[in-house]
C-alpha cells in the first residue's frame, strides 16, 4: 500500500505544479493536431507463440477486440515475458493492491495519471524529481510534509515548491 500512497502523494505534488491545473491553449493561427490514424487489427496466428499461450483465454474472442486492446495485451504480454520471476511478483503484488482500491479512488488515480502525461517533458522531469526527493523522506518527515500540503493554500503550496526548487538549486 506504501507504493500507492507514495503514487497519490507524487499526484499531489504534481497538482500544485505551475501549468497542472491550466489546460494549454494552441498559439493563435496555429494548425490543430492531426489525429493519428486508428491502429490496424491483429491477427491471432500473428502472435509468437509465448504471447499467445499468455494470452489464451482471449482467443476466442480476439478478433473481436478493438484493435487497441488486441495492441495493448500483446504489449502487456511481451512485457510480461521479458520479467525476472522478482520482477512479476512485484507486479502481480501492484495488481493485487490497485484491484483493492475503490473505484473511485482508481478513476482519480487513472484522471491524474492522464493529467501528467499531458505535461511537458520539463514538467514530468520535475514532478518526478519531487516524488523522489519526497520517497527518500523517513515516514516521520513524508507525514508532517503531507499534513502540511494537505493544509495549505494554493499559495502556500506554490511557495513549498519554490522553496523546494530553490534548495535543488533550480
Amino acid at each position: 500500500m506504501n507504493r500507492i500512497h507514495a503514487l497519490v502523494a507524487m499526484l499531489l505534488l504534481a497538482a500544485a505544479a505551475p501549468g497542472w491545473a491550466q489546460q494549454s491553449e494552441p498559439p493563435a493561427g496555429a494548425e490543430p493536431p492531426v489525429a493519428a490514424a486508428p491502429p490496424a487489427a491483429t491477427e491471432w496466428s500473428s502472435i509468437p507463440a509465448p504471447q499467445q499461450q499468455l494470452l489464451g483465454r482471449y482467443q476466442a474472442q480476439w478478433s473481436s477486440l478493438p484493435p487497441q486492446r488486441q495492441q495493448a495485451l500483446v504489449r502487456g504480454a511481451s512485457r510480461w515475458l521479458s520479467m525476472t520471476p522478482e520482477q512479476r511478483d512485484g507486479a502481480r503484488e501492484r495488481f493485487q493492491t490497485w484491484q483493492r482500491l475503490p473505484p473511485e479512488q482508481r478513476a482519480l488515480i487513472r484522471q491524474r495519471w492522464q493529467r501528467f502525461q499531458g505535461l511537458p517533458p520539463e514538467q514530468q522531469r520535475a514532478v518526478r524529481q519531487n516524488f523522489r526527493y519526497f520517497s527518500r523522506l523517513p515516514p516521520q518527515q513524508r507525514a508532517q510534509l503531507r499534513d502540511r500540503w494537505v493544509h495549505a493554500t494554493p499559495q502556500q503550496r506554490q511557495q513549498m515548491l519554490l522553496q523546494q526548487r530553490q534548495k535543488r538549486g533550480r
